[in-house]
């Protein structure tokens, strides 16, 4: 199979988006890696919340929460065309395209006095890229319905959070390590600052409706007391659901198995993360190197000691699967919807839902990360 036929079979590509796909074959890897980054951040920045940004063996990779136009849809589409903008970029700068290279218009003498030189990340290709292949099934239809205005807003967003975090790195040349020469360069924000700024931005997230502006159709806040948000904010249609119980009809997948911070008060402390259902503190045994020591020359040795850490976790969760294989029922087996609930290290590995698998399942990193490039094109 040859990669311009890899490109139509692409399920859910509209033709112009096969087109795009045929005419940069090169950088498609790179949308990959922009997806996988996407993924790890949004679940990074939301460990500790009910919605947890679980990934589902489904389209869309998300679930149907993203279906709906809601704030956590808001940071899905920002974080992900973030991560093609910032992949694509990466891979202009390390050489791995054709097309594209170092950031040349950075040339010449700062009016700071030090020299423009080395590498300059080439953020515009990556956002233009972006633009192209992420923005084109909303702008393929018109851009007029109120949930494509929605997603085009905050791709932008997305991108945003990477140009405005711009950073200036730089180098002294000299003898003894002095600073004679200082050349600079301009390189990207690490992808965790910008997963930072759009979190920051989804707890501001501001609901917005549609309105007619003379013949143009435009987002407003939908409280006219609030300030008009800007191109950097996020903005949502829908308000979310509380994601306390199972309802895989809206995409929900509960709380149910999940750890919780017993002394926390916040969002990640059980009385919230579980709902008010209670919840079972579990003695798990890990055991850590400690005691070590440094032997000339060289080597270090330690000892290997087991301690107990008490994990409280949500009532409902039937079963476990600890670090030594161990598996046991909970008292309320019979009265929960779960069925084989299993955990490996810190996250579930396996949860079946009456019948149906969901919450926090990892899937094949390649599956799943195709799954997120269909999400940008048959999310709608």
């Amino acid at each position: 199979i040859t990669e311009e036929e890899t490109c139509e079979k692409l399920k859910g590509l509209i033709q112009r988006q096969v087109q795009i796909c045929k005419r940069n074959v090169e950088v498609m890897d790179s949308v990959r890696r922009g997806a996988q980054l996407a993924i790890d951040e949004c679940q990074y920045q939301f460990r500790n919340r009910r919605w947890n940004c679980s990934t589902l063996d489904t389209l869309p990779v998300f679930g149907k929460v993203v279906t709906q136009g809601t704030r956590e849809a808001a940071f899905v589409y920002a974080i992900s065309s973030a991560g093609v903008a910032f992949a694509v970029t990466r891979a202009c700068s390390s050489g791995e395209l054709e097309k594209c290279g170092c950031d040349r218009s950075v040339h010449g003498v700062s009016p700071e006095g030090f020299q423009w030189s080395g590498c300059s990340d080439n953020i515009a290709y990556g956002v233009a890229f972006s633009q192209t292949f992420v923005d084109v099934r909303e702008r393929s239809k018109g851009s007029s319905s109120s949930r494509a205005l929605m997603n085009l807003h905050n791709n932008e967003a997305g991108r945003k959070a990477i140009l405005n975090n711009m950073r200036v790195e730089c180098k002294c040349h000299g003898v003894s390590g002095s600073c004679e020469v200082k050349t600079c360069w301009k390189a990207m924000p690490p992808f965790r600052k910008v997963g930072n700024v759009l979190k920051e931005k989804f707890d501001g997230a501001t609901e917005v409706e549609q309105r007619k502006i003379g013949s143009t159709k435009v987002l407003v806040p939908k409280n006219s007391q609030f300030k008009p948000h800007t191109d950097e904010d996020l903005v949502y249609l829908d308000s979310s659901p509380d994601f306390c119980e199972h309802d895989m009809k809206n995409g929900v997948l509960g709380t149910t198995g999940r750890h919780c911070n017993k002394t926390s008060k916040a969002i990640d402390g059980c009385e919230l993360m579980c709902c008010g259902r209670g919840f079972h503190t579990e003695e798990v045994e890990v055991v850590d190197r400690c005691s070590c020591k440094f032997h000339w020359c060289c080597y270090v040795k330690c000892k290997q000691c087991r301690k107990v850490n008490l994990k409280p976790e949500n009532s409902d969760r039937i079963r476990l699967q600890g670090e030594r294989g161990k598996t046991e029922d909970h008292k309320d087996l019979r009265g929960s919807h779960l069925k084989g609930a299993k955990v490996k290290g810190n996250g579930i590995t396996e949860l079946d839902h009456n019948g149906d698998k969901a919450a926090g399942c990892p899937l094949d990193q390649s599956k799943r990360v195709m799954m997120m490039m269909m999400m940008w094109t048959d999310q709608m």
